[in-house]
């Protein structure tokens, strides 16, 4: 109780009553293109972000499929700096930066609730700034970078029930004002990319199509066991790093959540942008 009462005084949380409990959403990050390449439909959805979803959190609680660890790591950091994950880009793309604050107190109650909720080691890296799974939207989400950001990891040698169980213990975050945030991507085959504008062969469609159908009609634990429940499962994740985040962000939001669509769009023919944002019953 100490530490989320120097949190409410950090962030300046409000209470539920005085401002309701935040969404979690799931945000398909896609290629680090995005950054830059205007002609991704996704880049024009999250540039106007800030019309669509007015409430503005306290700080960002991201996890990312691209900071994968053998237990939960969060990211303990007065200001983050930006990590260039990727390799073969543009040189434009090594001089962006998105550099938000830190959210060190954010980071000890998320390690404070997942050990309160069954995860027993959950460790602390005091280096680690943002991966592009984080800086990439989030620059386009929120270019000033004023909003503190903390990371979370993957396992991906765990399951899907696994990091919705992650989700389910964090959730009283949503009450604190922040925004729960899994950035991924809703199909991960990279070895299947085609040129841009290239048709969507019929496993990404059919994958992508179950999904959308599971989370609208509330079939979380459909999702939580896509690997054996979903047509091409493993064709569209091969590796289950970009799709963990949506289980945690599912599981933060609840059980008898809603899910809705918030964008929809393809690239390079098999690399769905579907996003998704989850509202808990009021």
């Amino acid at each position: 109780m100490r530490l989320l009462h120097s949190l409410n005084q950090k962030y300046r949380f409000c209470s539920f009553s005085e401002r309701g409990m935040m969404d979690t959403v799931y945000i398909s990050h896609g290629s680090p293109m995005m950054a830059i390449d205007e002609s991704i439909p996704a880049r024009k959805f999250l540039k106007t972000w800030q019309q669509i979803f007015k409430e503005r959190p306290k700080a960002i609680l991201i996890i990312s499929g691209h900071w994968d660890t053998k237990e939960p790591t969060v990211n303990v950091v007065n200001r983050n700096e930006t990590i260039y994950d990727f390799y073969g880009f543009p040189k434009s793309m090594y001089k962006l930066k998105y550099t938000p604050p830190g959210a060190p107190l954010l980071a000890k109650r998320v390690k404070e609730l997942l050990m309160e909720n069954g995860f027993k080691r959950v460790h602390e890296d005091k280096t680690r700034g943002v991966d592009h799974g984080a800086w990439v939207p989030l620059m386009l989400m929120y270019p000033e970078a004023e909003i503190p950001v903390c990371q979370l990891s993957v396992q991906t040698d765990r399951d899907g029930t696994y990091h919705y169980n992650l989700g389910k213990a964090l959730a009283p975050l949503r009450e604190e004002g922040i925004l729960i945030m899994g950035s991924g991507a809703t199909t991960h085959n990279l070895g299947t990319m085609q040129p841009s504008g290239s048709p969507v062969p019929s496993w990404a469609l059919q994958f992508d199509t179950w999904l959308k159908n599971a989370l609208l009609e509330g079939r979380y634990e459909d999702v939580n066991h896509y690997d054996s429940r979903a047509p091409y499962g493993k064709m569209a994740h091969p590796w289950p790093d970009h799709f963990y985040p949506l289980h945690v962000a599912m599981g933060a939001a609840g059980e008898n959540a809603k899910a809705k669509l918030v964008h929809h769009s393809w690239d390079h023919g098999t690399l769905s942008y579907a996003s998704y944002q989850f509202t808990a019953p009021k």
